[in-house]
């Protein structure tokens, strides 16, 4: 089994407590460091984009009951710069880098192979870059960027547009890392069908927007260019390792047809689709990325570990609790019930039972820690105890 952390950086409302923006990043460096020393494999840091408090000011929050920021990174590549220059071992990943904001598909590639230009000049760098891309957690941080219905037929069609949105995004992204010369004309263009959406009716509102009766309905292209060739040339790709955050079948046997690339899956992710995601992929995982195994797809896991099993249990519970109220305005049991199923939580013994159930032995957890937390003595603490009494039972 491989253990991965992950990061949030979430400055949000603990105890009435909002640590300081420079209190978070000394928190998160701290605890970043600690986990090359203990082993972790990749540390996954949240990415974000554009202020949830100011956004709330508008109409249409996201998140109105929010108090803080979701994520203080912004930009994965440099914090990664500064993490490798510190630690010996540890990967570094974003998840998940928005590939539709800050410039669009074509500016991440060039940003990514910019950056692994760089990181190969170390003498026998070895650690990887864990890129894990998707479309953004948030419209509202692609927005500004020109991802938006631009038409009443994009309008009556967003949720399948979004995705196909996606797609064009991916293919461009992921032809741009691999070296590939082209123009938006040579990208598969977005199309809409009746097999795309739910119901008839939902395909009939679509075509009721177009103003006739059509077999398909060509969408015109987000993002328009000539030829391009994405600098540098020579950027070493082996250090690069990619994971799309979706959770479309189609969209991520798409991008295998570009690259090898991993899946991400939730916390809340039920087991069935988890099994379905390895079978689908064990047959169209792209082949240069060699055969498909269990630790291409990071399970993400909440983490609440203490020697005193009654500790853990409550404080997860708060922890979740907190999360639903900020996120929904509301106390949802239900939600929490199920967080708490999906979490680890208990002393060292109990978590490693837990584990023998719910995990085959060749999985990849991506474990959160820092989850509704903001002591890092005690994020530290449970790093270090569920290293030195967890993790030994599995590796």
């Amino acid at each position: 089994m491989k253990f991965d952390i992950f990061f949030s950086i979430c400055q949000t409302d603990v105890d009435g407590i909002i640590p300081s923006e420079r209190v978070m990043w000394e928190n998160f460096f701290s605890q970043a460091l600690l986990a090359d020393s203990l082993g972790f494999g990749t540390a996954w840091i949240a990415e974000t984009h554009l202020s949830c408090q100011i956004q709330k000011q508008n109409p249409g929050a996201v998140i109105p009951h929010f108090q803080g920021e979701i994520g203080l990174n912004t930009d994965v590549l440099q914090v990664a710069h500064l993490l490798f220059s510190q630690t010996k071992r540890l990967n570094i990943g974003s998840a998940i880098r928005n590939i539709q904001c800050n410039g669009g598909p074509i500016a991440h590639a060039e940003a990514i192979r910019t950056f692994l230009s760089l990181h190969a000049l170390r003498k026998d760098e070895k650690r990887l870059l864990d890129i894990g891309f998707a479309s953004g957690r948030f419209p509202f941080s692609n927005t500004p960027y020109g991802i938006f219905p631009r038409n009443a037929v994009e309008k009556a069609a967003w949720p399948v547009v979004k995705t196909k949105i996606f797609q064009e995004a991916t293919e461009i992204f992921l032809r741009f890392l691999r070296g590939d010369i082209f123009s938006s004309k040579e990208v598969r263009p977005k199309i809409l069908r009746a097999k795309d959406f739910r119901s008839a009716s939902d395909w009939e509102k679509v075509l009721t927007a177009y103003g006739s009766t059509q077999e398909e309905i060509l969408l015109a292209p987000v993002w328009t260019f000539d030829k391009v060739g994405v600098i540098p040339f020579e950027a070493p790709m082996e250090l690069l390792r990619l994971t799309i955050g979706c959770h479309d079948l189609e969209t991520q046997i798409f991008a295998n047809s570009f690259l090898p690339c991993g899946v991400f899956n939730l916390s809340i992710t039920p087991a069935p689709q988890i099994e379905n995601t390895h079978q689908a992929m064990s047959k169209n995982f792209n082949p240069a990325g060699g055969p498909w195994t269990r630790s291409h797809m990071p399970r993400t896991v909440l983490v609440f570990i203490d020697e005193d099993s009654r500790k853990a249990q409550a404080a997860g519970k708060k922890a979740l609790e907190n999360y639903w109220k900020a996120i929904e305005g509301t106390l949802d049991p239900e939600k929490v019930k199920n967080a708490v199923d999906n979490a680890l939580i208990g002393n060292p013994e109990e978590i490693v039972e837990q584990m023998k159930i719910r995990f085959n032995p060749s999985d990849r957890l991506m474990l959160w820690f820092d989850f509704n937390n903001h002591d890092n003595n005690s994020v530290c603490s449970s790093m270090k105890l569920f290293m030195d009494k967890v993790a030994r039972d599995f590796i």
